[in-house]
């Protein structure tokens, strides 16, 4: 789980450093065992979704942490980046508006950035 926080930490941040929108994280271990975080943000247009990603994905990679799979890179209004422990979605605003993950994983716990933003994960 610790690993999962660092991974959180990493991304949400390289996630805000582009100025993604409407940054959400949901703990979703409690209630799935597909990973232990969902990370569900939003560009307000197609090089901006391209941009998080590629953000996203080369900040885990300094720190280590490979994908296990990146799907939508070609479509753009909804990339995945799986990376086991986390999820990361990327959407367009009319996709995230669509699809509603935060309704379909409403059991998870939402977490405040700010309770592990203060932790060190060995940084």
């Amino acid at each position: 789980m610790e690993q999962a926080k660092k991974m959180v930490k990493i991304a949400y941040d390289a996630l805000a450093d582009k100025k993604g929108e409407d940054i959400r994280v949901i703990e979703i271990g409690g209630v799935s065992v597909i990973a232990d975080y969902f990370i569900i943000v939003n560009g307000n247009n197609v090089s901006h979704v391209q941009a998080l990603v590629d953000a996203a994905e080369e900040a885990l990679g300094l720190a280590g942490f490979t994908p296990k799979a990146i799907e939508g890179v070609h479509n753009t209004s909804w990339v995945l980046m799986d990376y086991t422990d986390l999820i990361i979605h990327v959407f367009s605003k009319e996709d995230r508006i669509f699809y509603d993950l935060e309704r379909v994983w409403r059991d998870g716990k939402d977490v405040d950035p700010q309770e592990w933003q203060e932790e060190s994960y060995g940084d």
